[in-house]
C-alpha cells in the first residue's frame, strides 16, 4: 500500500482554496505558505511538491 503524501492535505488545500476564491491567488497566500512550509521540510518525500519547492511567491513582475 503506497504511503500517504506528506504534503497533500496542504496541496488539497490550495486547491479547495482558489476554486472558493474565482482563482485569485491573494486570496490564498496564507494556504500556499503552508505548501511552501511542508516542501522545504518533506521535499524528497512528496510528489505533490515536485515542481512547487523552486518557485519563488508571486511578486508584481510588471516593469512599466
Amino acid at each position: 500500500m503506497p504511503r500517504k503524501d506528506p504534503c497533500q492535505k496542504q496541496a488539497c488545500a490550495i486547491q479547495q482554496c482558489l476554486q472558493a476564491n474565482k482563482y485569485q491567488e491573494s486570496m490564498c497566500e496564507d494556504v500556499i505558505r503552508e505548501m511552501r512550509r511542508c516542501c522545504d521540510s518533506q521535499a524528497g518525500n512528496s510528489i505533490c511538491c515536485s515542481g512547487f519547492k523552486d518557485s519563488k511567491p508571486t511578486e508584481n513582475k510588471s516593469n512599466t
